[in-house]
């Protein structure tokens, strides 16, 4: 029977730790190689090496998760806690602790577009750093001589904007840096297109320009890099992107926004046919200047000659009534003078006559008088105070010395008829009386035996 047991019982199967957890692994790897996962993003952290790690979790269970930097580096949002998400990866098992993850690959949040989501993310976090204050906007110069482009040599916004320069005022300096304006590279063209006008110092303005297209299309001008260098530049920039409908963070950031790259080489020119016009109204206005001003002079010409006679009374009766000014200040400053003298030497004579009342006096005598008392209060405190001073030592001292201190103790002192304090039982006979003094009271006892 014991043979037959042994022949039918189950073969063992031992794994080690790591030979299960990469079994396991195997198998989640190959069943859940490419799935969805829809949740909300719970305690999300950014590690120093730059991966990313959150739970996805719903009502009733989570999922944790690890987004590694090669894949977060690419990820249009940052994942935030609270944030539906829709979730693209595969199951992996991290064996060093037993735990299985969702490794992400794309994250999309819910109900939202991804794009859409990180141009409001990034739009919402540059305000917040004032890149869209007005305060901050320069004026665009009057009239550049020196026009500085970023944009593709290809696309049809340079020739929109080269042909509307030319039709509007020829001749002016424009200088193209060529650069991609969407896919991979392009934001790192652009920015060093647009640091390239600011350090150079050459041109007075700056567009930033690219033709109409999709959300994808215009990513370029939506990123965080192309905004700062937009915002760092020393020449002020107009943003030509799109269509008049299309907005990007660059528009928000830039000093000017285009509704097109062609309304762009609008804005920052005049015709040569308005510079004319208003070169002729300056000259009309200062024509009409120029002719006020003379008859002005004309008639102040003619006036002189026939005002002369009268100007010259009106000047020697000018003087005589200066001279009674004169004389009419010197008089009122004279009475003025002995005015205040007379008030000074009434102030001194008051004063005199108040020195001079006996209240004044008792009240000075009262003063010295209260303060001589206040004196011989303080003196005799203070020599009561000193006899106090030897008086409580030696107080102190003969209370110690005292019998009655002895009393306190418990003691008695014992006199017997004749007032004589007993000492030996000599002087207490028995039958006879004695006197007990305690510390508190008198006791009377008869001596029963000697």
């Amino acid at each position: 029977m014991e043979q037959f047991k042994l022949q039918w019982e189950p073969e063992r199967r031992l794994f080690t730790v790591r030979e299960l957890n990469t079994l396991i692994r195997g198998m989640l790897v190959d069943e859940f190689d490419d799935i969805w996962v829809a949740g909300e993003i719970s305690g999300c952290r950014q590690a120093s090496s730059g991966h990313c790690y959150f739970t996805l979790k719903d009502e009733e269970s989570q999922l944790k998760c690890a987004c590694f930097r090669n894949t977060a580096r690419y990820l249009k949002f940052k994942p935030q806690d609270g944030m539906a998400v829709l979730v693209r990866g595969h199951i992996d098992v991290y064996e060093a602790r037993g735990e299985y993850q969702l490794l992400v690959e794309t994250l999309q949040p819910q109900g939202y577009g991804a794009l859409q989501f990180a141009f409001e993310q990034l739009k919402k976090k540059l305000a917040a750093e004032g890149l869209f204050e007005a305060a901050r906007k320069r004026p665009l110069p009057a009239f550049p001589r020196h026009i500085g482009v970023v944009t593709s040599p290809d696309g049809a916004a340079i020739r929109d904007l080269l042909h509307v320069l030319e039709r509007r005022f020829p001749g002016l300096h424009v200088r193209l840096y060529p650069v991609l304006v969407q896919g991979e590279g392009s934001i790192d063209a652009v920015c060093r297109g647009i640091r390239y006008f600011s350090e150079s110092a050459w041109a007075e303005v700056l567009i930033v320009a690219r033709g109409g297209g999709s959300l994808e299309d215009l990513w370029t001008f939506n990123e965080e890099a192309v905004a700062r260098a937009i915002a760092s530049s020393l020449v002020p920039v107009i943003s030509a992107i799109g269509h008049e409908t299309d907005f990007t963070i660059a528009d928000f950031v830039a000093d000017l926004r285009a509704p097109t790259p062609s309304a762009a080489a609008e804005l920052v020119t005049c015709t040569r046919q308005e510079l004319v016009k208003r070169i002729a109204g300056a000259q009309d206005s200062l024509a009409r200047m120029m002719r006020f001003r003379l008859s002005q002079a004309a008639r102040h010409l003619h006036e002189s000659g026939v005002e002369r006679a009268t100007s010259l009374l009106y000047r020697a009766i000018g003087h005589r009534l200066q001279h009674i000014d004169d004389l009419d200040y010197r008089l009122r400053n004279r009475v003025r003078a002995v005015s205040e003298m007379k008030h000074r030497q009434f102030v001194e004579l008051e004063a005199r006559v108040r020195r001079q009342d006996v209240r004044l006096r008792f009240a000075a005598v009262r003063r010295r008088l209260e303060r001589a008392q206040e004196s011989v209060r303080q003196s005799m405190k203070l020599r009561l105070a000193r006899a106090r001073g030897r008086f409580e030592p030696v107080a102190a001292h003969l209370s110690q010395l005292s019998p009655l201190r002895i009393l306190e103790r418990g003691y008695a002192i014992i006199e017997n008829e004749r007032g004589e304090i007993v000492k030996s039982a000599v002087q207490a006979p028995a039958d006879s009386l004695i006197q007990v003094r305690l510390a508190k009271d008198r006791l009377t006892a008869r001596v029963s035996k000697a």
